[in-house]
C-alpha cells in the first residue's frame, strides 16, 4: 500500500529543493520580461570559451527561454545551441512548450569584426534583448566565437542588412534560421562513428610515421666504437640508430638530435641511479625502443614553493610537469617510445608540447599506493597516441592536461587512483581499454568538449566512467561490479549501447539540464538502477525506443521490442517492478498515478527524475550481457 506520509515528505523535500539562485520562470506567458542573463541556468559554450571571450572583450550572441514545464529560465550561449535546445525540448517534452524566447539585440551596439572574426561592440551599453521571432539574423559573415561560427541577431532589419552588406553576409528571419541550423543535426550514432573513424585514422598515421624511426641505419654500437651510452649518442649522426647491447648502463642523459636508441629487450637496462629523469628528449623524431628502465628519481611532483602563478591551472601544470620520469619528451614532436618496461616511484613517460608522438607497448609499474606515486603517462599540450600498454600502480595511468586530440586505446590499467584522467582536454578518443581496481576507471573533467569514450571495460572499481563537459559520446562500454557504473555530468552528450551490470548504482545522473541522449543501454542487475541529483525530469528515449532494464512484467504486446509502459528507474516503486509483480501492480495503481500527475503538473513539485517512456523488451547487446551474467554466476 502506498505510504501517504512518505509521499508528503517527498513532496516537501522537492519544494524545499526548488529554491535556488537561478531566475524562475513566471507561471504564465503574459508580461514576461527578459531575466538578467547571469541568473539563468546557462548552457551552450564551455566555461573556457566564455572566459576567453570575456578576457578579450569579445561579444557572444546569447538567448534565454522560458519553458512551460521548467521552473528556471534557461540561458544559451549562441544561436546554434538555442535551436538545438528548442528542438530537443519539442522532441522529448522535458521542458515543455517554450513560452517566450529572447535573443541578444546587436542593434545600436556598432559591432565590428576582428581579423580573427571575433565580435567587438563599440557601444556595449546599447545591447539588449528582442523576441526571437521578431529578430533578423545575419549569417555567413565570418563572425565567430571561441566555440565556432556565430549568428548575429538584430532587432531592426535595416541594421541587420547594413551589417550583412558590410561583411558579405546574408539576413534570415526566425523560421529560416531555425531550419538552417536544425538541418545540421546528425544522428548521434552516425556522428560517433565519424568521430571514431577520424581519430583512429589520425592515430594510425602517427603510429605509422613513428614506426619508421625503428628502421634507421645503425651508426654506433655501445661497447664497440665507444664505451658509454652518452658517448654513443654524442657520436651518432642524426637520423641513425644507436644500438645498446644487453647490460646495465648509467643514464641521466639529454637527447638533442633525431636518433633512435635501440636496446636488446629487457636485458638492456638504463639505470638512472635514483637521481632525476633517465632520458630527457629535446628533439623531434627521437625513438627509444626495446629496453627497460629503472632508477628514476623520487621527485613525484615539482616544488610548489617554486610555482609563482596564482591560477590553479598554472600551478597544476608546473607542479605535475616537473616530476622525475623515465623518459621526458619536451618539444619532441613525432617521437616514439615503444617496447619499454619502466619501474618508477614517480612518472613513467612525460610528454610536454610534443605533437604526434607515440607511446606503445610500454609497461609502467608505479607505487603500490597512489598517494606515493605519480603518472604512468603524462601528456601536457601533447596529442599523444598511447596504445597497447600496461600501466600498474601509481597515481594515474594516463593523465592529460590541455592535450586536445589525444588517443588512448587498447591499454590495461590496474590498481590506481584513475586509469585515464583527462583535465582541460577536448576531442580525445579513449577506446578499448580495460581497467580493474581503480578509484575511477576513466574520468573526464574540467570543461572538456567533444570527447569519445567507446569500447572500454571497467570492473571492480569505485566508479567505472565519470564524464563532465559537453558534446561527448560514451558508447559500447562495459561497466560491471563497480560501486557506481556510469556517472553522467555532461550536457548535450550521447550515451548508447553501454552494458551497465552488477554495480551498486548503475547510473548516477548529476546534470541540471536534461539535454543528454541516453538510449539503447543495458542497465541490468544493479543494486540501484539510477540515482538522480539536482535537475529536472530526464526522458531517456529517442525515436520510440529507450533502454533495457531487465525483464519487466508487462509484456511486449505487439512484438516491436518495446514494453507498453513507461519505466522510472530512479523511482522506488518502479525499480522493484523488474523483480516483483506486486511492485508492478502498485506502480499502476490510481493513487500512484494521481501523485505523479499532480507532480508533473505543478512546477514546484517536479523533482529530479528519469523516465524511460519506451523500455526495451530485450537487451541491446545480448552476447555481452550473457557473458557478464556467466562471469557473475561463476564468481
Amino acid at each position: 500500500m502506498l505510504d501517504v506520509r512518505y509521499v508528503a515528505a517527498a513532496l516537501a523535500v522537492v519544494l524545499l529543493g526548488a529554491a535556488t539562485a537561478f531566475a524562475v520562470a513566471p507561471p504564465g506567458a503574459t508580461g514576461i520580461s527578459p531575466a538578467a542573463f547571469e541568473d539563468t541556468l546557462k548552457t551552450g559554450l564551455t566555461g573556457v570559451d566564455v572566459n576567453q571571450a570575456a578576457e578579450q572583450g569579445y561579444a557572444i550572441p546569447r538567448a534565454q527561454v522560458f519553458y512551460s514545464q521548467y521552473e528556471y529560465v534557461v540561458g544559451y550561449y549562441g544561436i546554434g545551441p538555442l535551436v538545438a535546445g528548442l528542438d530537443a525540448a519539442d522532441e522529448t517534452g522535458q521542458f515543455g512548450r517554450p513560452l517566450v524566447v529572447f535573443v541578444t539585440d546587436f542593434g545600436g551596439t556598432e559591432p565590428v569584426l576582428t581579423d580573427e572574426g571575433f565580435v567587438r561592440l563599440r557601444q556595449t551599453t546599447a545591447r539588449g534583448w528582442v523576441p526571437a521571432s521578431e529578430a533578423s539574423y545575419v549569417v555567413d559573415t565570418g563572425a565567430r566565437t571561441p566555440g565556432g561560427p556565430a549568428v548575429l541577431p538584430f532587432g531592426e532589419a535595416a541594421e541587420a542588412r547594413a551589417f550583412a552588406e558590410a561583411h558579405g553576409g546574408a539576413v534570415l528571419d526566425w523560421p529560416a534560421i531555425r531550419a538552417r541550423l536544425a538541418a545540421g543535426g546528425v544522428d548521434p550514432a552516425t556522428r560517433r562513428r565519424e568521430l571514431v573513424a577520424t581519430r583512429q585514422a589520425r592515430a594510425d598515421a602517427a603510429v605509422t610515421a613513428a614506426h619508421q624511426l625503428r628502421d634507421r641505419p645503425v651508426s654506433v654500437t655501445v661497447g664497440e666504437e665507444v664505451e658509454t651510452l652518452a658517448a654513443a649518442i654524442a657520436a651518432a649522426p642524426p637520423n641513425t640508430t644507436v644500438v645498446v647491447p644487453p647490460g646495465r648502463y648509467a643514464a641521466n642523459l639529454t637527447v638533442a638530435k633525431p636518433v633512435t636508441i635501440r636496446g636488446a629487450g629487457t636485458q638492456t637496462v638504463l639505470d638512472g641511479g635514483g637521481d632525476g629523469t633517465i632520458l630527457t628528449v629535446r628533439s623531434p623524431d627521437v625513438a627509444v625502443t626495446d629496453l627497460s628502465m629503472t632508477g628514476v628519481g623520487e621527485r613525484r611532483l615539482g616544488s610548489a614553493a617554486n610555482v609563482t602563478g596564482d591560477r590553479w591551472d598554472e600551478r597544476i601544470r608546473l607542479v605535475y610537469g616537473r616530476g622525475d620520469a623515465a623518459v621526458r619528451l619536451a618539444d619532441a614532436h613525432g617521437s616514439l617510445v615503444a617496447d619499454v618496461a619502466v619501474e618508477t616511484p614517480a612518472n613513467g613517460i612525460v610528454a610536454l608540447n610534443s605533437s604526434a608522438a607515440v607511446v606503445r607497448n610500454v609497461t609502467v609499474r608505479g607505487s603500490e599506493t597512489w598517494q606515493e606515486g605519480s603518472m604512468g603517462v603524462l601528456a601536457m599540450y601533447a596529442d599523444l597516441v598511447v596504445e597497447d600498454s600496461t600501466l600498474i600502480g601509481g597515481r594515474d595511468g594516463v593523465y592529460t592536461h590541455h592535450a586536445d586530440g589525444i588517443v588512448v586505446r587498447d591499454n590495461r590499467f590496474r590498481d590506481q587512483r584513475f586509469g585515464v584522467h583527462e583535465m582541460y582536454t577536448s576531442d580525445a578518443l579513449v577506446a578499448d581499454n580495460t581497467a580493474r581496481g581503480e578509484d575511477v576507471g576513466l574520468i573526464v573533467m574540467t570543461r572538456p568538449v567533444g570527447n569519445v569514450l567507446v569500447g572500454n571495460d571497467v570492473r571492480e572499481s569505485d566508479a567505472g566512467i565519470s564524464v563532465v563537459g559537453s558534446a561527448s559520446h560514451v558508447a559500447e562500454n562495459v561497466l560491471a561490479n563497480n560501486d557506481v557504473g556510469l556517472a553522467i555530468g555532461t550536457d548535450r552528450s550521447a550515451y548508447a549501447r553501454n552494458s551497465i551490470v552488477g554495480n551498486g548504482i548503475g547510473v548516477r545522473h548529476d546534470t541540471l539540464l536534461p539535454t543528454n541522449d541516453v538510449v539503447g543501454n543495458d542497465v541490468v542487475g544493479n543494486d540501484r538502477f539510477v540515482r538522480v541529483g539536482a535537475g529536472t525530469r530526464n526522458v531517456w528515449a529517442r525515436d520510440g525506443r529507450g533502454n533495457y532494464w531487465g525483464s519487466i512484467p508487462g509484456f511486449d504486446r505487439d512484438g516491436d521490442g518495446v514494453i507498453e509502459r513507461p519505466f522510472r528507474p530512479a523511482d522506488r516503486i518502479d525499480s522493484g517492478a523488474v523483480e516483483s509483480a506486486g511492485a508492478l501492480t502498485l506502480s499502476r495503481s490510481p493513487a500512484v498515478a494521481s501523485v505523479r500527475q499532480f507532480q508533473s503538473a505543478v512546477p514546484g513539485l517536479r523533482g529530479s527524475s528519469v523516465i524511460d517512456p519506451a523500455p526495451l523488451a530485450g537487451p541491446t547487446r545480448p552476447a555481452v550481457l550473457d557473458g557478464l551474467n556467466d562471469t557473475r554466476e561463476a564468481s
